[in-house]
């Protein structure tokens, strides 16, 4: 059985594919206390875009959905270059940025509570992973899934679709 996905439903896929990552980051900062550096942070930033260009690009003419798959799959090959560039810097290959630290937290009512908040809080560095996977922390993993978010998108814009089975 061959079935073939249309560039709105592939669109689509795109959309969904993206949230579901950018939900997964949001789960392990807000549920299992990961707490995100810069670095991370930015590289949620192609999620935030792809989900609605996605969404946009499902509900287009075949021709704008042609032309948002292939700005979806450009989006996402600047969301893997970004998560090798975190990689590099977790591994040590470069340096990241002097200001990678945790993201803010609640601001204070008063100086009191400011020093209080001030002894909480840890810092994230760019240079740690949190958490690896079969040897790859989450910046790795954003590099696989931003390459196959891209590759899926551009052959669903080069061949007008994706035909699946046999």
């Amino acid at each position: 059985m061959r079935f073939k996905l249309s560039m709105r439903q592939a669109a689509l896929a795109v959309a969904l594919g993206a949230a579901a990552t950018v939900g997964g980051a949001l789960i392990f900062e807000h549920v299992f206390g990961y707490v995100p550096c810069k670095l991370c942070l930015t590289q949620r930033n192609p999620y935030y875009i792809a989900v609605p260009l996605g969404l946009v690009a499902a509900l287009m003419p075949p021709r704008w959905a042609r032309a948002g798959l292939w700005l979806l799959a450009v989006i996402f090959l600047v969301s893997a270059g970004l998560g090798a560039y975190h990689s590099g810097v977790e591994w040590g290959f470069w340096a990241g940025p002097s200001d990678c630290g945790g993201g803010s937290g609640a601001s204070p009512g008063n100086v009191g509570d400011f020093l209080n908040q001030l002894q909480n809080t840890r810092v994230v560095s760019c240079t740690e992973a949190a958490w690896r996977f079969v040897g790859l922390s989450l910046a790795g993993w954003n590099v696989v899934i931003s390459l196959a978010l891209a590759a899926f998108a551009a052959k669903a814009a080069a061949d007008k679709g994706i035909f699946f089975g046999r």
